[in-house]
């Protein structure tokens, strides 16, 4: 009984420390672990260095005899805590990255981890419930006692154990580092194939639409099959929830798409209080329930071809488009994984309020050839927008009276888009100068429409003349190519660009042409 004791704390203890030391070399992914099983953000940080702190202090106090039992006490406490917080996340249809061992180990938390969180739960038990008078033999009082021959066997051994895991986490890194290029490779041999196609769906098309439908439009309707044939699922289903719907357009044989499913598990949790995201698939019901069940994914459908993905004009995976909550269109189609990503950082920036600059040009890049924008910090490129002499981006909102405007009713005389938030600071400052600029009777003023955000009641108590319409997502924003607010560009008579994006009140009112009003 004595030895399987001093087994049974040396194994908990090898487990607490490497998952202790390997949890504090990746502490962003841990803090990202903690967030997914529904610990507040504020919280986050601190946990996520206590955590790893606390695993290596009960690996420490499973080594001498003195504290073995505290020990056990507490890697029994730590390991219920664990578990609870699995079956919790498990009963709400969840499935968080455990990040059990940093980057050593990492797969989303389901009935595998239950099962190994149980066998560790009996063995700390064993030694908390045996050990009260006696945790078994000193360790070191054990390694005195071995042969010499022992004693070598027994380093020999744990040498030896230590290159087998050194060297498989050098293979998983390096096949991980091989799957990402082959993914990169079958991204440029499929641009390749199509001519160019890739970058083609992210760009404006040569009449100056962004790629599917106008915004504003009616969303097209469907009822499709769950991944067990059961239950249908239809759009009105997910706009239920009140919540805007990204649809996400994939197929389990596209690359790109499988190097993206990971971040899309950690989407639907982290964003699932503002944002319903469903992937709309196609393929047999087997391998997509197998990608699914890996990554934890929620709100899976599938199309039998291409069906819902053409009558959204999305041409290609994978791709994205949003649905406001009133069910109309919120955002062109969004193709490509880097440009998804893009697009999920700008929706769920809050900081896409404050006012932008423009980043500058990156040297080219060594895969497509072109000079991608680069920025200290990734939040703040600007999204790319139609040039000078290009066709304005559709534009369909309701007004604060419930009223549909369309930019088309605009033509005839220049019209200056203004993007603005009545919660945005920057955009109260300069609120009187806009009202000031609303009545100025020159005729280099243009017509203002201004797209925002916000209540309505919010934006009726800021009291403007000009006709303000409702944009939630900053849908518009995006399509014309700004990045925050207030932002503005202008239209000429025919309905086309005739400026860039400009940022900030000064830059506002200059485009105007209010060359007497100041910025307050």
């Amino acid at each position: 009984m004595s030895n399987a004791l001093l087994i049974a704390r040396l194994l908990l203890a090898i487990v607490f420390v490497v998952a202790g030391i390997t949890k504090l070399t990746d502490r962003t992914g841990l803090r990202q672990a903690i967030i997914d099983f529904g610990v507040p953000a504020t919280l986050a940080t601190s946990l996520g260095l206590i955590l790893p702190l606390a695993e290596l202090a009960v690996a420490g106090a499973l080594i001498p005899r003195a504290s073995a039992w505290w020990g056990a006490i507490g890697a029994l406490s730590l390991l219920l805590l664990f578990t609870v917080g699995i079956v919790a996340n498990l009963a709400r249809g969840r499935k968080p990255d455990c990040h059990c061992f940093g980057q050593l180990h990492s797969s989303p938390a389901g009935w595998k981890t239950l099962g190994r969180n149980g066998v560790l739960v009996a063995v700390a038990g064993f030694v908390a419930w045996q050990g009260w008078e006696d945790a078994g033999p000193s360790t070191v009082h054990w390694l005195g006692g071995l042969s010499a021959a022992q004693l070598v066997g027994l380093i020999v051994g744990l040498f030896m154990l230590g290159l087998v895991v050194a060297q498989w986490w050098v293979l998983l890194h390096l096949l991980r580092q091989n799957g990402r290029l082959l993914v990169r490779l079958e991204a440029l041999e499929g641009r390749i194939i199509s001519g160019g196609g890739g970058a083609a769906a992210l760009a404006t098309s040569q009449n100056g639409d962004a790629p599917g439908l106008p915004l504003g439009a009616r969303a097209p309707t469907f009822s499709l099959p769950d991944l067990y044939g059961e239950t249908l699922t239809t759009l009105d289903a997910l706009r239920a929830a009140g919540k805007p719907v990204l649809l996400m357009f994939t197929d389990p044989n596209c690359g790109p798409c499988n190097a993206l499913l990971p971040e899309i598990g950690r989407w639907q949790q982290e964003h699932a209080e503002k944002l319903t995201i469903s992937l709309i698939s196609r393929g047999t019901a087997e391998e997509n329930r197998t990608k699914s069940s890996e990554h934890g994914l929620a709100n899976v459908v599938l199309q039998e071809e291409w069906e819902v993905s053409h009558s959204y004009k999305a041409y290609g995976t994978p791709s994205v488009v949003l649905v406001r909550p009133d069910g109309r269109i919120g955002s062109p189609v969004v193709s490509g994984a880097d440009a998804i990503r893009a697009f999920m950082a700008h929706m769920t920036d809050v900081s896409a309020q404050l006012p932008l600059q423009q980043a500058n040009q990156g040297e080219p890049c060594p895969n497509c050839g072109k000079a991608h924008v680069a920025a200290p910090d990734a939040r703040q490129v600007m999204p790319t927008g139609p040039k000078v002499g290009e066709p304005a981006p559709p534009v369909q909102f309701q007004n604060l009276g419930g009223e549909t405007i369309d930019l088309k009713d605009f033509r005839g005389e220049k019209t200056l888009v203004l993007f603005w938030n009545p919660g945005c600071g920057f955009c109260q400052q300069m609120l009187e100068d806009l009202k000031t600029l609303e009545t100025d009777p020159s005729e280099a003023v243009p017509k203002i429409l201004i797209i925002s955000a916000g209540t309505i009641e919010a934006n009726k108590a800021m009291g403007l003349s000009s006709p303000v319409v409702l944009d939630q997502e900053f849908a518009a924003g995006r399509a014309f190519g700004a990045s925050g607010t207030p932002s503005a560009v202008l239209v000429d008579e025919q309905g086309k660009i005739a400026s860039g994006v400009v940022v900030g009140a000064s830059e506002v009112l200059k485009l105007a042409g209010a060359a007497g009003v100041e910025a307050g």
